[in-house]
C-alpha cells in the first residue's frame, strides 16, 4: 500500500475531508494531495490547495521579528516599552519588565483580555491599548501558559511601529516575497477562493464531515493564526530552520544566529505529553525517543496544519487538512513517513496520589475545568461553549476521568471515537493545593490562588 492510499484510509477512518502531504529532505521537497476541498463541491484538493495554518502562523511572525532584532531593531530581552512607550497592564512589574522573548515563548501571563479592537488596520494598536486593565494569569515567566492572540499581537504591534507599516505588509515583504511564496497570505481577503480549502467539522462519522460555521479566525487572531499556505510554501519556510537562515535559492532570510536562538532559547512546558517538553522562540520542543525535533502547529475551526522538522536527518514533514480530529491523524501521518514517533504514555495505575490536593476550580473567561474525586479516582468536567455545544450536538458539561501518568500529569480519555485523547497537568502545589491545570498548552489557575508573587513549588 503506498503512502497516499495509507493517508487516503486514515482521512476515511477520521472523517477528514482532504490532505495535503509535503516532505523535504536535503533540500528537496516532494508532496501530495488526497481527498476533496470541500465535501459540496467535491473539488479534489491538490499540492496547490491553500489551507489555514492557525497558530503556525507564530513561526512567521518570529522569523520575521528575528530579522528586526538582526537589524539592530529590536532586541529579545528589552522590556516592550522600549518600542511602545505607552505599554501597560495591571501588573506593574510586567509593565516594566515583559519583553519579546517572553511574548514568543508564552510566558508573559497576559490575560487575553483585549475587548473588542474592531477590523480595521489599527487592530493591533488598539488590543495593546485595550489591555492597560488586563491582569495576570500567572506571574511574568512563573510558567508556561499559551497566548493565542495577544502574545503575538503585541510582538506585530512593535513590528509595525519598527518598520512603518502594517504587519501583513511586514509579513509580505520581509517574508513572502523574498522566499517566492505563491499561495501564502495574511489576509482572507486575499486568498484565491479557487485554491482555498473549506473547513469541516464532524459530529458523527455516520453524518460525515458538515462545512464549518466559522470560515475564517477574527482579525485579531492574525499575528497568531491568520496565515494561508500551501504544504510546498510550509516546506519552504521549514527550509530556513532547517538551513540556518536561507531560503531554498541561497537567499538569507535571517541570520544563523537567530536561527540558533529560535532553537535553543527554551523554557519548560508544565504538560509535556502533547507536544513536547519546551517550547522555544515560536517553536515547539519536542523529544522524539532523545531525537530533538521541532514542532510548530495550528487549527481553526474546521482546519490543521502540522509540521514536524527533523535536524538531525535534515528532514521536515508538513500535513495540512480541513478536518479533524487535530493530533491522531496527524501521529499517524507522521509515523508512517518518519517511523519513529513516540506515543502518548501509559497511566501507572500504581501511583497513590493525595487526591484533594488536586480538587478545585480552574478558570479563565472562557474555559472552565472543575477537578473532583470520586470512588478514589480524579475526574474533571469541563464547561462547553453552548454555541459549539448547540452545532455540535454536545452536552453543556463533558467529564472525563483523569489516569494519572505522575504525580503531576494526566491522560484524558474520551468516549467519543471522535475526540483525541487529551493531556493535562495538574502543579505548582502551594500550601497543599495545585496553583494550575494546563492542558492543550493553556494554563488555569485554580480558584482563590494568587497570581501576584511565585509560588513554592
Amino acid at each position: 500500500m503506498t503512502i497516499q492510499d495509507r493517508v487516503s484510509a486514515l482521512l476515511a477512518e477520521y472523517g477528514i475531508p482532504s490532505a495535503a502531504i509535503g516532505v523535504l529532505r536535503d533540500g528537496e521537497m516532494s508532496e501530495f494531495a488526497v481527498g476533496v476541498k470541500d465535501v459540496e463541491t467535491a473539488e479534489p484538493a491538490t499540492p496547490d490547495t491553500v489551507y489555514q495554518c492557525g497558530s503556525m502562523t507564530k513561526t512567521w511572525t518570529a522569523l520575521a521579528f528575528l530579522q528586526l532584532v538582526d537589524e539592530g531593531k529590536a532586541g529579545l530581552d528589552e522590556p516592550i516599552r522600549t518600542y511602545l512607550p505607552g505599554f501597560a497592564v495591571a501588573d506593574p512589574e510586567t509593565t516594566a519588565k515583559v519583553t519579546a522573548r517572553h511574548l514568543l515563548n508564552h510566558t508573559n501571563g497576559i490575560e487575553e483580555a483585549f475587548g473588542h479592537p474592531g477590523d480595521g488596520d489599527d487592530i493591533y494598536e488598539r488590543m495593546v491599548e485595550n489591555i492597560a486593565d488586563a491582569p495576570q494569569v500567572f506571574p511574568l515567566g512563573h510558567t508556561h501558559g499559551y497566548s493565542a492572540a495577544l502574545g503575538y499581537a503585541i510582538l506585530a504591534r512593535i513590528m509595525e511601529v519598527l518598520d512603518g507599516k502594517r504587519w501583513d505588509d511586514v509579513l509580505r515583504d520581509r517574508l513572502f516575497t523574498p522566499l517566492g511564496l505563491t499561495g501564502t497570505n495574511s489576509r482572507r481577503e486575499q486568498v484565491d477562493e479557487t485554491r482555498a480549502a473549506t473547513g469541516h467539522l464532524i459530529r458523527s462519522l455516520a453524518e460525515g464531515p458538515i462545512v464549518t460555521p466559522m470560515p475564517y479566525l477574527p482579525r485579531e487572531f492574525g499575528p497568531g493564526g491568520g496565515i494561508t499556505s500551501t504544504v510546498r510554501d510550509v516546506l519552504t519556510m521549514a527550509h530556513v530552520l532547517l538551513h540556518a537562515g536561507l531560503a531554498p535559492g541561497g537567499r538569507r532570510i535571517v541570520s544563523a544566529a537567530s536561527v540558533q536562538e529560535m532553537l535553543r532559547s527554551r523554557v519548560p512546558v508544565p504538560d509535556p505529553y502533547l507536544f513536547g517538553p519546551a517550547w522555544a522562540l515560536g517553536l515547539i520542543v519536542c523529544d522524539w525517543h532523545g531525537e530533538t525535533v521541532y514542532a510548530t502547529d495550528g487549527s481553526t475551526i474546521g482546519q490543521n496544519a502540522r509540521l514536524r522538522i527533523l535536524p538531525d536527518s535534515n528532514t521536515a514533514v508538513a500535513v495540512l487538512t480541513n478536518g479533524g480530529p487535530r493530533e491522531s491523524f496527524a501521529r499517524k501521518v507522521f509515523r508512517e513517513i518518519l517511523g519513529n514517533v513516540p506515543e502518548l504514555p501509559e497511566p501507572d495505575p500504581a501511583l497513590k496520589l493525595d487526591l484533594p490536593r488536586y480538587e478545585g476550580v480552574y478558570e479563565r473567561p472562557g474555559a472552565r475545568y472543575e477537578v473532583s474525586a470520586e470512588g478514589g479516582t480524579l475526574h474533571l468536567t469541563l464547561d462547553v461553549d453552548p454555541m459549539q455545544a448547540e452545532f455540535l450536538g454536545k452536552a453543556a458539561h463533558l467529564r472525563y476521568e483523569l489516569l494519572p501518568v505522575s504525580p503531576a500529569h494526566f491522560l484524558m480519555p474520551s468516549a467519543d471515537p471522535l475526540e483525541d485523547t487529551q493531556t493535562v497537568a495538574i502543579y505548582d502545589f502551594a500550601d497543599g493545593a495545585a496553583r494550575y491545570l494546563h492542558t492543550n498548552c493553556r494554563v488555569h489557575p485554580r480558584r482563590g490562588s494568587s497570581t501576584s508573587t511565585p509560588a513554592r513549588t
